[in-house]
C-alpha cells in the first residue's frame, strides 16, 4: 500500500487515503492514455487514416486551453467535489467514445475525458497542496503520479486485451465502468475540506499571478509533452506497418513501457525533492534527447529501435513527475490556477504535436517524429536550466536582505 511510503511525519489524512485517490487517478488515466495507444486500431475501426484520427486527438487537445478556466472552478469548489465530479465525466467521455460513430463525437468525446481529468487532477494536486509544504511535495505527488504508469501498465494493457479479444468499444467501456465505481468511492470515503480552507475562503484569497519563473516551467512543460506526444501517437502505427505487430503485441508493449513509466514514477518520487525538482526535471528531459536521436537512426530494426522508445518514454516519466510540483507553486496562493495554466500549455503542445507528427509519419515514416521528439525535449533541458537559476538568485536575495 502507498501509505508505506509515507512516515508518520506526513499528516494521517494523506497518509490514509493516498491509495484510494492514486487507484481512481490510474482509471481515468487509463480512459485518457487508452485512444492515442490504439490509435491505429480505432481509426481503423472507424475506416479513417491515422493522421486525419491524429487532427481528431489535436482538436481534443485544444480542449486544454480551457484547463485555466477549469482551475478556477477547482478553486472554488470543495476539493473532494472537484474529484468525484472529475471522475464522473471521465466516466461518461469514456461510454461516448465507445459509441462513436463518427471523428466528430470521438473528438467531443475526447473533450469531455480530457477536461474531466483535468478536473479530477487539479482537485488532487490542491487536496495535497492544502496538507503538504511544498518541501515535501515532491514525494507526495510523485506516489500520486505512480497512476499515470499504472493507468498505462495496467489499465491501458487491460484494456488492450479487452480490444484484442472483442473491439476498442468494449474496451472503452471497461474503462468507464471502473472510473464510474471510483468516482463513488471518493464521493463516499474522502474527508471534505479542513475548517477554513472551503470555497468560500478560497474564493477571497485567490489573487495572484503567475511568477516570471512560473512562465518559464510552463514553456517547459508545453515543450516536454510535445516531445512524447510526437513518440505517442505514432508508435502503435509505426509497429503495425513496420513489422507487422497485432493489437495483442501492443498491449504487450504498452505492458512493458507502463513498468519502466512505474519505475520512473517512484524513482522521481524518491529523489526529486533531494536531487531538486529542476534538475531532476531536467535530468530526464536530457535523456530523452539521445534515445530519441538514436530511435530515428534504428526504427527500421525493431531490436533496435524498440528498446530507444520505450526508454524515450520511461525518462519523460520521470522528467514531468519531477516537474509537476513545480506547476502547483507557479501562482502563489492558488496551486490548481497555476497548475491548470500548466496544463493548457501541456495540452496545446500535445495537439500541436498529434497533427504535426502523425502527418510527418505518414509522409516520411517514424525518423521525423522522433527527431521532433529530440528538439522538443532539448526545450524542457533549457526551461529547467533557467528555472533553476532564478530560483537560486531569489535564495540569494533573501540571503542578502
Amino acid at each position: 500500500m502507498l501509505q508505506r511510503a509515507l512516515d508518520d511525519t506526513y499528516p494521517d489524512e494523506v497518509r490514509n487515503h493516498i491509495t484510494t485517490l492514486t487507484v481512481a487517478r490510474t482509471c481515468a488515466n487509463a480512459c485518457f492514455r487508452f485512444g492515442p495507444a490504439f490509435l491505429a486500431t480505432i481509426a481503423a475501426g472507424l475506416s479513417v487514416s491515422l493522421d486525419r484520427i491524429g487532427l481528431a486527438v489535436a482538436i481534443s487537445e485544444l480542449s486544454g486551453f480551457a484547463s485555466p478556466l477549469t482551475g478556477r472552478l477547482a478553486d472554488r469548489m470543495h476539493r473532494r467535489t472537484a474529484m468525484w465530479v472529475g471522475l464522473l465525466g471521465v466516466g461518461i467521455g469514456a461510454a461516448m467514445a465507445a459509441g462513436t460513430m463518427h471523428l466528430a463525437m470521438f473528438s467531443i468525446a475526447l473533450i469531455i475525458i480530457s477536461q474531466s481529468k483535468v478536473l479530477f487532477d487539479l482537485g488532487l494536486a490542491a487536496w495535497v497542496s492544502d496538507r503538504v509544504p511544498f518541501e515535501r511535495r515532491g514525494r507526495v505527488i510523485g506516489l500520486t503520479e505512480t497512476s499515470w504508469a499504472m493507468g498505462l501498465l495496467v489499465g491501458v494493457t487491460t484494456m488492450g486485451l479487452v480490444t484484442a479479444a472483442s473491439n476498442w468499444r468494449v474496451g472503452f467501456v471497461v474503462g468507464s465502468v471502473a472510473v464510474v465505481v471510483l468516482a463513488a468511492a471518493v464521493r463516499r470515503v474522502i474527508p471534505d475540506d479542513p475548517e477554513g480552507q472551503g470555497h468560500a475562503a478560497r474564493r477571497a484569497a485567490v489573487k495572484g499571478r503567475m511568477t516570471p519563473r512560473g512562465w518559464v516551467v510552463v514553456a517547459g512543460i508545453f515543450c516536454l509533452m510535445s516531445a512524447s506526444q510526437s513518440l505517442f501517437v505514432t508508435f502503435s502505427g509505426w509497429l503495425r506497418d513496420r513489422f507487422d505487430i497485432s493489437d495483442t503485441g501492443i498491449s504487450v508493449i504498452v505492458f512493458c513501457m507502463g513498468f519502466g513509466e512505474l519505475f520512473a514514477s517512484i524513482s522521481a518520487a524518491r529523489v526529486s525533492d533531494r536531487w531538486g525538482k529542476e534538475r531532476s526535471a531536467g535530468l530526464g528531459a536530457g535523456l530523452m534527447v539521445p534515445a530519441a536521436l538514436l530511435l530515428a537512426l534504428t526504427n527500421t530494426h525493431l531490436a533496435l529501435g524498440l528498446p530507444m522508445l520505450l526508454l524515450a518514454i520511461i525518462v519523460f516519466e520521470f522528467a514531468i513527475v519531477s516537474a509537476i510540483p513545480l506547476t502547483t507553486e507557479a501562482v502563489p496562493g492558488s496551486p490548481s490556477r497555476g497548475m491548470a495554466i500548466s496544463l493548457g500549455m501541456g495540452t496545446l503542445g500535445r495537439a500541436t504535436a498529434s497533427v504535426v507528427a502523425t502527418r510527418l509519419y505518414v509522409d516520411h515514416g517514424m525518423t521525423w517524429p522522433a527527431l521532433m521528439c529530440a528538439a522538443l525535449a532539448s526545450g524542457m533541458v533549457l526551461a529547467m536550466w533557467q528555472a533553476n537559476r532564478m530560483r537560486l538568485a531569489a535564495q540569494r536575495s533573501v540571503s542578502i536582505e
